[in-house]
């Protein structure tokens, strides 16, 4: 069996343990939030069909791309992340859709993800800001930024 190596990175570990805590609540609600987008993008009819379909695709593939940067965020503080449906089910916020919703109703849902993973990032600012954590607090600003400018864009849909 392998020794553990000692991690020394400036972080002690009771704060890289409570930061990796929750950013495996992050990841949860992010990959979470990818399957909802994925799976509205394979599903979406009607009127808004190809803008929606396209929307949704942006969407997904720059979620894709964020559920990695945390992940390896994780691993960096000397932690697993957490990569199976059961694990994710019990850390995420958001709740699985059933069926297929209309159009519409895609985008309401899609909106309430994404504010709810704007929380669960928003939540850990003063965690990673107590312990001097600057990488992951410029991870949680980028994923702010992203969350939030989606989930306007996607309510400006619902405007009449």
């Amino acid at each position: 069996m392998a020794k553990a190596i000692k991690i020394d990175i400036g972080l002690t570990d009771k704060s890289r343990a409570k930061i990796a805590a929750g950013l495996s609540g992050l990841l949860a609600d992010s990959y979470t939030l990818y399957l909802m987008t994925h799976n509205f993008h394979w599903n979406v009819k009607g009127p808004m069909f190809n803008s929606l379909h396209q929307m949704f695709m942006t969407q997904y593939t720059e979620q894709w791309t964020a559920l990695d940067q945390i992940a390896e965020r994780i691993r960096a503080l000397g932690y697993p992340a957490p990569g199976t449906y059961a694990q994710f089910s019990k850390l995420a916020t958001i709740k699985e859709v059933e069926g297929v919703p209309v159009a519409l109703d895609m985008v309401r849902h899609l909106v309430a993800a994404q504010e709810a993973t704007a929380r669960t990032a928003r939540k850990l600012l003063p965690v990673v800001d107590e312990c001097d954590d600057q990488p992951t607090a410029d991870l949680l600003t980028q994923r702010l930024d992203v969350h939030e400018k989606t989930a306007w864009m996607l309510r400006s849909l619902l405007e009449e």
